[in-house]
């Protein structure tokens, strides 16, 4: 993969990296989990058609520490101004899994700011009858199995690189984590259904037929709670982090909604 470029903006909480690849129409990238420790395959093919601009939310690789975070509401607007902070005001969002859950958010609150959204498994509802999984309490080495199929590939991305600094790379995993827990901690359920109905923004529902996190059937109920247009793609062989198991395939859906 080519280089993309790097850049630093500052937000009330501080510089915020912001990674930027490719020629087109600007979409904004919200990370999943472990937000964007390296330049993934899925960002790479998405900027072959799109400006693609990632800005590094706060607590996660890039984004400033999130200890005077206390709540949801500063999470989102915390988001929101590295959002426009990256100059993504009026532009599509893309969000994955945690990002997502604030990507909608966004949308919710700012629906003018939001072009074209595009979901990848979102955190935000949650159903007793079909429970959201404690991504917290896995076992060291059964996380990488249980959001991805492919645990291996996934393992190594997450590993430090060569000219990384292996007792760094631990402290940024660690934040990442404690970021990911601070946005949708218990299980997921963030009372998104209350602002849901906010999101005008036509929408695209991306998931992984195998998610073994949010369970597929989500899709269905995030689609049918926004009030703007929804598409639903369902993915196969792919698990939680469908734009990572399968990123060819994400895109080309994507692109296709984006265009239309």
């Amino acid at each position: 993969m080519s280089s993309y470029k790097e850049r630093f903006v500052e937000t009330p909480l501080g510089q915020t990296r912001i990674w930027e690849k490719g020629r087109g129409r600007k979409v904004g990238y919200f990370g999943g989990l472990y937000g964007v420790p390296q330049w993934t395959p899925f960002l790479e093919k998405l900027s072959e058609t799109r400006r693609v601009i990632v800005p590094s939310l706060p607590g996660f690789p890039g984004g400033p520490s999130s200890e005077p975070l206390d709540g949801l509401l500063d999470w989102i607007i915390a988001a929101h101004d590295a959002f426009v902070a990256a100059g993504l005001e009026r532009a599509d969002l893309i969000g994955a899994s945690v990002g997502g859950a604030l990507a909608a958010e966004c949308a919710a609150l700012w629906p003018d700011t939001v072009r074209k959204l595009v979901l990848i498994a979102p955190f935000g509802l949650y159903d007793q009858n079909e429970p959201v999984a404690d991504v917290f309490a896995q076992r060291p080495g059964q996380a990488a199995a249980l959001v991805s199929q492919k645990p291996t590939e996934l393992a190594s991305y997450l590993s430090v690189p060569k000219d990384g600094d292996a007792g760094e790379w631990e402290v940024q995993a660690l934040r990442a984590s404690i970021a990911s827990a601070a946005v949708i901690w218990p299980l997921g359920n963030t009372r998104l259904i209350k602002r849901i109905p906010r999101i005008g923004a036509p929408t695209l529902l991306v998931w992984g037929e195998n998610d073994r996190v949010i369970p597929a059937s989500y899709a269905k109920r995030f689609a049918d709670a926004i009030t703007g247009k929804t598409r639903v793609r369902l993915v196969k062989k792919a698990g939680h982090m469908a734009d990572f198991d399968d990123p060819k395939g994400v895109v080309r859906s994507i692109d296709s909604f984006l265009a239309a």
